[in-house]
């Protein structure tokens, strides 16, 4: 079979090089380095009979990333089976349950997710393994992928592909430089400068927004823009470096008199108003804020909040009464639909929030995603818990991207409330062609 396609040039060699048993492919958002590893994938199982293990820390995402991606590139190459279609010896057939494709040489592509570790002990027979955002994923996780890359016959890959992170990563370690052990596998700045560098067996590819063709200016724009709110970002963003994170979770916050911030949210439509509740009794608390998003700007102000402990549902039901709350919909924890259920019997119009696995990083992510986060001075319980929030750091000095140094209930508030809100995700909005 014939296969014509038109690539980015930065990534021409490293489709068809298979010379190493682990490649690195890492870099700044929107250079492409998905739709390329999937392409280089499904060119190696028309080319030989493959078992493909693609995994994410959590398997929620897989189906709107890399299992998407890898439809959209095999109907490209015109080879995607209908719809329905149960075999063919000419097209790949794409199951959704369970996530596979299926080609016609035999060769299949699976989807797995490390937050469900027992389905990954009956795979076997796997060759080539795509761990898709390798910095999310624990080092066990990765250890763990290692053992299962086995097969008699077939050479063995591991490709690894992220965007850095700060440089206590497990990536970091493994890959470049242990500090702790004072070991250097690779200067990270060699790549940097060098682009594509092979050493002990490992192959690096380093890549950035620049060296795909396809971007548009509107996103490469979008990209240089975040240096104005978040710099830590920008480098990771822009220049795919490494680097020492900064400690704030939200660098982006600013605190604004209230009258200022009344005047801005009567502008903003009921469309984008949202109200989140955190449920607390002893040490914790009942937290609820409104909200309202500057959808074009990307802005979110905080405008009012409620916030007490100790108290029960009935008596927090009344005082949230009082304050007019059950004129609108709040989105509340999931995990107390005890409560929820009396709030819903006492005439609030509230729903549960939607949780799964990671749900709680990438609940964080989505509010780092707004370019200013405006605080009411009114709000004054929720500028005291975000203002100077940082991320976990384990013993070992490994931060934990989805723990904080507090238990900030005002941060869980938002989250619920922008449930039903998403927020454009720079790094993903190029996933489709080429991106």
């Amino acid at each position: 079979m014939q296969i014509q396609k038109e690539v980015n040039p930065r990534f021409e060699n490293f489709i068809f090089d298979w010379d190493y048993k682990t490649q690195l492919c890492f870099g700044g958002y929107g250079s492409s380095k998905s739709y390329h590893i999937a392409l280089k994938i499904i060119l190696k199982c028309l080319q030989e009979r493959r078992k493909v293990l693609v995994i994410r820390e959590v398997y929620e995402t897989i189906r709107e990333s890399c299992f998407d991606l890898f439809e959209e590139i095999l109907d490209e190459l015109g080879i995607l089976a209908d719809e329905g279609l149960r075999s063919s010896r000419t097209r790949v057939i794409s199951k959704s349950s369970p996530m596979t494709f299926i080609f016609p040489n035999g060769s299949r592509i699976i989807f797995k997710g490390l937050d469900k570790p027992r389905k990954l002990k009956s795979i076997n027979g796997v060759s080539i393994i795509w761990i898709e955002e390798a910095s999310e994923i624990k080092y066990e996780g990765y250890k763990e992928l290692v053992g299962r890359l086995r097969h008699p016959t077939a050479s063995l890959h591991m490709i690894l592909s992220w965007n850095p992170v700060d440089e206590s990563n497990w990536t970091y370690k493994q890959f470049f430089i242990d500090k702790e052990e004072d070991i250097v596998h690779m200067k990270p700045e060699i790549v940097y400068k060098r682009k594509t560098v092979a050493k002990d067996g490992v192959y690096y590819h380093h890549s950035v927004a620049t060296d795909n063709k396809f971007l548009p200016q509107a996103y490469l724009k979008e990209l240089q823009d975040i240096k104005n709110y978040d710099p830590d970002l920008y480098r990771v963003a822009w220049f795919g470096m490494y680097g020492i994170t900064g400690a704030k979770v939200l660098p982006q916050l600013v605190r604004m008199p209230h009258q200022d911030v009344i005047r801005q949210v009567q502008g903003i439509s009921e469309d984008f108003k949202f109200t989140g509740m955190d449920f607390g009794f002893e040490t914790s608390y009942n937290a609820v804020v409104r909200m309202a998003v500057d959808d074009a700007n990307k802005i979110l102000y905080v405008y009012d909040e409620y916030y007490k402990n100790k108290m029960t549902d009935v008596e927090t039901a009344d005082e949230l009464a009082e304050l007019g709350y059950k004129d609108e919909l709040i989105t509340a924890d999931s995990e107390d639909p005890k409560a929820i259920r009396y709030y819903v019997l006492s005439g609030f119009q509230m729903r549960p929030c939607k949780k799964y696995a990671g749900s709680r990083l990438g609940n964080t992510r989505k509010v780092k995603r707004f370019k200013s986060i405006v605080i009411s001075s009114n709000c004054v319980n929720t500028w005291k818990e975000l203002k100077d929030l940082t991320y976990k750091k384990d013993a070992n000095g490994d931060v934990h991207y989805d723990e904080f140094n507090i238990d900030p209930h005002t941060f869980s508030a938002i989250w619920y409330g922008l449930d039903m809100y998403d927020v454009a995700d720079v790094k993903f909005q190029s996933n489709s062609r080429r991106g």
